[in-house]
């Protein structure tokens, strides 16, 4: 069984640019208007610490307008996952431009109480915006992608509630922040987990359903769609050996390629179904949750989203979310743990006689 789970990450560039109404507000409207037409949702991936701080400093006099919206979305049914850049968790607002405090760029690298403290005033300013006392997000997307090392943000935000983690890229490296996901190649779909990210684990108490990525040759990644958005945001005033690791992230025999839907064109997203349909029919059985990933500030072609979602329809292939898909992922890994405890209940003689 596949099903097709978009996702979205709410947010204004990673360096402080970008104004809310162009970067945020009007993309995720016009996206807004396409999952209406086509009856779907998508997961908003709200990117909290930004707009907590664009509120504190009145920095760009849409934010109401922001806030507004996540409410709607919220309101309409559409799932509201969380996301953090911690590097805003200390910005200031200095003669017209963010001062972002990159010493804190990975949450995970954070000592304890700190993570909590970033954790527990994200999810109250979420609360307030939602006008929801007792509002938790299911799912959690780290800035950047970097949920390693990964033990102690997961049982933090354990701690708090979140369920699901959709940070994942099978295959993905970034020399620069010690992030390695190509052991997760092996896993299937989902996994649960507990301390590391990377290794399933029947009793954990998390859920990863990863950002689907297929292994390309680098030239595949050179589409003229792909090259229009650039990639220099972030390497500006990085040391030579910051860029010497970035690029060797990208010199590689196979790349990951992410299930992008504000990037790849409609023949590349088309596909990633037939051949995920080809093994399905193989494998029904299989539960098959495909993650895609976009940014609102990267999103400018309706068009491809409106097509892609018509394909999707006529190939009878469903739009859902993690909230959604939670009760078929928690079913699915709760029997793995009932196997589990079954094996380890056979005695050794029997287990060894089945060998």
């Amino acid at each position: 069984m596949i099903e097709c789970i978009f996702t979205i990450d709410y947010e204004i560039y990673g360096d402080g640019t970008g104004s809310l109404n162009d970067s945020v507000y009007q993309p995720a409207r016009r996206l807004k208007d396409i999952f209406d037409k086509w009856d779907a949702h998508f997961v908003n991936f709200v990117e909290v610490a930004e707009f907590d701080k664009i509120r504190t400093y009145n920095s760009d006099p849409d934010i109401g307008l922001i806030e507004k919206q996540i409410r709607e979305l919220h309101a309409a049914g559409f799932e509201i996952g969380l996301h953090l850049h911690p590097q805003w968790c200390n910005a200031r607002y200095e003669r017209s431009r963010w001062v972002l405090d990159f010493s804190e760029y990975n949450l995970c690298t954070l000592s304890r109480n700190r993570i909590t403290d970033i954790i527990e005033h994200s999810l109250a300013y979420l609360r307030k915006v939602l006008d929801q006392s007792d509002f938790t997000p299911l799912s959690f997307r780290a800035g950047n992608w970097l949920f390693q090392p990964t033990k102690t943000v997961a049982s933090v935000l354990s701690d708090h509630g979140l369920k699901v983690d959709s940070s994942v890229f099978k295959g993905g490296a970034q020399r620069n922040y010690k992030l390695d996901y190509r052991p997760a190649a092996k896993n299937g779909y989902y996994w649960s987990f507990n301390d590391e990210v990377n290794q399933p684990d029947p009793t954990g108490a998390w859920i990863e359903v990863p950002i689907f990525t297929e292994m390309v040759t680098p030239w595949k990644m050179s589409t003229k769609k792909r090259i229009s958005f650039g990639g220099n945001i972030g390497m500006v005033n990085r040391s030579i050996k910051w860029k010497l690791n970035r690029m060797c992230d990208f010199i590689r025999l196979q790349y990951p390629r992410k299930f992008d839907f504000c990037r790849m064109t409609l023949d590349e997203l088309i596909s990633i179904i037939d051949r995920v349909m080809r093994e399905d029919r193989q494998s029904p059985a299989i539960y098959r949750p495909l993650v895609a990933i976009g940014h609102t500030k990267d999103f400018n072609d309706a068009a491809t989203v409106d097509a892609f979602l018509s394909f999707l329809r006529s190939a009878r292939v469903p739009i859902t979310t993690f909230q959604d898909s939670y009760p078929r992922l928690l079913r699915a890994t709760t029997e793995a743990t009932s196997m589990l405890n079954k094996e380890a209940t056979i005695p050794s003689s029997v287990a060894t006689s089945r060998k």
